[in-house]
């Protein structure tokens, strides 16, 4: 009854909104505001609130010289302009220019009376993707950085351009452009620029990714990106660092720095071990790590980051969007005034840019591209590619920031790499999670000694903690308890090693239960009879709808159409169907099963096992929902797949178990829709009727997804499986799940010894979890608890005898 009555209370107020004249929204995304362009991707590069009014701008892919995109206006009633002086390109630049009051934007420039000027391509030509105040004449000239090394000063009153660095762009046939505006080529290693920001007397200029070295596009741990400074006319980038970094700012965010003699410079980037934080203080640069939360933003190629900014949300501490984590970052931030950074949540969604405006958050996003880059995958099958690329802004409130998924952070300061005797680390986070454990390993030949200090405050005050000493081609596991509290951790050896690895594993406590939330109430479970079930695919040819072919509770096929005012409606097209049918079928058995388990078997012949759990069992596997994002449905459970240039399967995360009969997910204009919903569902705020009231569809946002429930499940390598003794298990998935068990017997006539195995940092290499093999009588089940703080990648079990075996992990 109570929950009748939220539901009733969100239709009332959904139904009020609308009749007060404001757009319908969904979880927080108006499909009315959804924006769209004729290229390969359609990105949200930049929003800002200036002069009464939220300021979008959209990008294509690689566009140094205009394309179909466009300046959106956004009024307070929530009404979308598209401003006629439009040029396009790939811009993802903004910055605030006090002494002008004018937001430059992209390649377009606005006053405080919303007059628009643009900087044509002819003029400055490039993937413009950074603004940064002038070093020495700040209060009439700005500058502007291109994602290909380019770099000019604009006279933010005459909007003459001057070049200082060549954009690396060569001009497409045809393009107007007589002579470049600069002719300094730029040697700075890397490519696909992301930041820019001045202070302390240089220009810091960010790049994340690699062009020349075709392995980036298959291997993450390509050597990749660019940190750099520039100071004046005449000289190049110099390089300060070579990894892959993408926001630059300070405490004075999209303004500038207004003290730009002493404040910090910020710059956020990662490499294959973890999370990367440059700050410059005091005409020196300092390093810190921090954990990923999530692996699909990293390809060395750099494409699957979309912009990660750290910005003021008008709250005491800034914002930062790095792997798939919110984060709290203090506006403070300095080499010896560096605690606070703490994570907030875990999400989903691809945000290019975010703000606070009219009191909510907003976060312009990358939702939906038909080109679908290097993201191919087997689990796909021949699925078509969306008909026209699109994405949406999300309209958050602040508190919600705190409430998606659990926050999870890995990562490491060494990883499988040789270490000079004495070496200390970079600083790796050490607040901010319930559960912390660090896993260390060495391939010496002789003893070592593991040593760790703690900077307790982050004043850069550092302490000895603690040591422990490694025989040779051994690891172990450190679980630190509640009490051992700092803000950094850092690790020394006291000898030279040689295939060393200090990795992290980090989590907090997961509050979520086994129900999902009320917003799901429609969505069929296996067991309901009657079912709108179907296939979903965005359609092209500027048509802007979303394609149903559904499957009414009578088993009669039809053909919908879902537009941007949320209406269903059932078309006749025969020749589209059978099309959709054809194009975007599921593919059959792209995952097995057998007695223990989900079984996956990659392009190199690989297996690897999940858990079961319930749900559809001919509902499709695997499609993008985020840009080069995949979303795995497999056995009740959604997982996050990154593309496999960013680590692929072995990087596999769990998002929330639903249990549920969803057959069929896709997105448009920002939302996610489901097909599977009960034939019986009344229409309300998630569940879209059609218009004959035959079919229904789920909506709402990716991130709901967190609110199906807690990842948990059943399974294992081995069901009276004849076992190999020697022979490694099949890999079986522990990352995201809380509490783990693990339950062993057998029926060989003796006492068989069992060694549990974990690939703790998700490359393949493995490491015993306990002192010694587990003892498995004959015939008498043997149950094993994991630690609280346990975390890893991967489990996988040996048997020291032939036998007959089963391994049941149970995840809660």
């Amino acid at each position: 009854m109570v929950r009748i009555a939220i539901c009733l209370s969100v239709i009332a107020l959904a139904t009020l909104q609308h009749l007060a004249g404001e757009p319908r929204s969904i979880s927080g995304i108006y499909p009315s505001l959804a924006i769209f362009n004729n290229e390969a991707e359609c990105g949200t590069g930049a929003v800002v609130p200036w002069a009464d009014r939220l300021w979008v701008i959209s990008y294509g892919p690689h566009l140094p010289f205009g394309s179909s995109d466009k300046l959106y206006e956004i009024t307070p009633g929530l009404e979308q302009i598209i401003r006629p002086e439009s040029v396009g390109g790939t811009p993802a630049n903004r910055m605030i220019h006090r002494e002008s009051q004018q937001l430059f934007i992209g390649p377009y420039v606005i006053d405080a009376q919303r007059n628009v000027r643009v900087i044509p391509p002819k003029l400055m030509p490039g993937r413009l993707t950074g603004n940064a105040r002038h070093l020495t004449d700040p209060k009439n000239q700005i500058y502007c950085a291109t994602m290909e090394e380019g770099l000019y000063e604009v006279d933010v009153r005459s909007l003459e351009v001057t070049g200082l660095i060549k954009d690396g762009n060569k001009p497409k046939p045809g393009f107007s452009m007589e002579i470049h505006p600069a002719t300094l080529a730029s040697a700075l290693p890397g490519y696909h620029g992301k930041g820019l920001y001045s202070g302390q007397g240089r220009l810091i200029y960010a790049n994340n990714g690699e062009d020349k070295d075709l392995r980036a596009r298959v291997d993450p741990a390509t050597p990749s990106g660019a940190l750099a400074e520039w100071r004046q006319p005449g000289e190049d980038w110099t390089l300060v660092r070579r990894n892959q970094f993408t926001d630059v700012t300070g405490p004075g965010g999209i303004f500038g720095s207004e003290h730009p003699d002493t404040d910090p410079v910020w710059s956020i980037g990662w490499d294959h071990r973890s999370l990367i934080l440059m700050c410059l203080d005091q005409g020196k640069w300092h390093s810190f790590r921090l954990p990923k939360a999530s692996h699909a933003y990293d390809g060395a190629h750099g494409w699957n980051t979309e912009w990660p900014r750290i910005r003021d949300i008008g709250e005491k501490d800034l914002l930062m969007t790095m792997h798939g984590m919110f984060w709290r970052f203090p506006k403070s931030f300095s080499a010896t005034n560096s605690a606070g950074i703490e994570p907030r949540s875990t999400y989903l969604k691809i945000a290019g840019d975010f703000c606070r405006w009219n009191d909510r958050i907003v976060l312009g996003c990358d939702d939906t591209a038909k080109g679908e880059f290097l993201n191919k995958d087997k689990l796909k099958g021949d699925l078509a590619a969306p008909g026209q690329s699109q994405s949406n802004l999300w309209f958050i409130r602040a508190a919600q920031l705190d409430s998606f998924g659990p926050a999870l952070g890995r990562g490491a300061v060494w990883l499988n790499e040789d270490v000079k005797a004495d070496t200390v680390s970079d600083p790796y986070q050490f607040s901010g999670f319930d559960h912390r454990a660090l896993h260390l390993a060495h391939d010496g030949h002789q003893d070592a000694t593991f040593k760790l200090e703690i900077d307790r405050k982050g004043t850069g005050a550092w302490q000895n903690f603690f040591e422990v000493t490694l025989a040779p081609h051994s690891g172990t596991l450190i679980e630190f308890k509640p009490e051992e509290k700092g803000t950094w951790v850092r690790v020394r050896s006291d000898r030279d090693l040689t295939g060393a690895t200090a990795f992290f594993q980090f989590r907090n406590a997961d509050p979520r239960g086994a129900e999902p939330d009320a917003i799901f109430d429609g969505i069929a479970r296996p067991e309901t009879k009657a079912q709108s079930r179907g296939l979903l695919l965005a359609r092209g040819a500027g048509l802007k709808t979303l394609r149903f072919v559904a499957t009414d509770s009578s088993s009669q096929e039809a053909c919908y159409d879902l537009d941007g005012d949320l209406r269903l409606k059932r078309v006749d097209d025969p020749e589209g169907l059978a099309w959709t049918k054809k194009h975007a079928a599921i593919p059959q058995k792209t995952l097995t099963e057998d007695a223990a388990s989900l079984i996956y078997t990659d392009e190199k012949s690989q297996r690897w096992r999940l858990p079961r759990s319930g749900g559809a069992p001919d509902g499709r596997v695997c499609r993008e929902v985020c840009t080069e994002r995949n979303l795995l449905n497999a056995g009740g459970t959604f997982y996050e797949l990154p593309a496999q240039n960013a680590g692929g399967f072995i990087k596999l995360r769990p998002i929330a178990t639903h249990r549920l009969a969803i057959h069929d997910y896709a997105s448009y204009r920002g939302l996610m829709l489901l097909s599977g919903v009960d034939a019986g569902a009344a229409a309300g705020e998630h569940i879209i009727r059609s218009d004959d009231g035959k079919v229904a569809l789920w909506a709402g946002a990716v991130d709901d997804l967190w609110k199906l429930g807690k990842p948990r499940g059943t399974g294992g390598p081995w069901k009276n499986t004849a076992v190999k003794a020697g022979v490694p298990s099949d890999p079986y998935l522990a990352t995201g799940f809380d509490r783990k068990k693990l339950t062993l017997s057998h029926q060989h006539g003796g006492l068989v010894r069992i060694r549990v195995e974990a690939d703790f940092t998700g490359t393949g290499t493995w490491a015993p979890v306990f002192d010694s093999s587990l003892r498995v009588k004959p015939n008498e089940p043997f149950e094993q608890k994991f630690s609280d703080g346990f975390s890893a990648y991967w489990l996988r079990l040996v048997a020291d005898q032939d036998t007959i075996a089963t391994a049941t992990f149970s995840y809660e």
